[in-house]
């Protein structure tokens, strides 16, 4: 998982390999940003999330696609997918 320009809401750190713990339904990116948000996420969750989304302003791929195309929080995560977050939001 990379965190392109939002790493700064997560102690500094750019990228994290993650391992989910294993459920009995597979894990949808739904269920992730809950997981990110207790397990990642260190300030100013208001930056990254909103409501049970992230928040406009920040672009998700999983694999290279944009997650639209991927039926977005349903989408049902895969060994191996790479979910990449970025913010589009800059100050000026």
């Amino acid at each position: 998982m990379s965190l392109g320009g939002a790493e700064l809401l997560f102690n500094g750190v750019k990228k994290h390999h993650v391992d989910l713990p294993s459920q009995s339904e597979p894990w949808d990116v739904k269920q992730l940003l809950v997981w990110i948000q207790r397990n990642l996420l260190r300030e100013r969750p208001e930056l990254f999330v909103q409501g049970d989304s992230v928040r406009p302003g920040i672009l998700v791929l999983i694999n290279d696609a944009d997650w639209e195309l991927m039926g977005e929080l349903d989408y049902q995560l895969q060994d191996q997918d790479n979910v990449v977050f970025i913010s589009t939001l800059h100050g000026g």
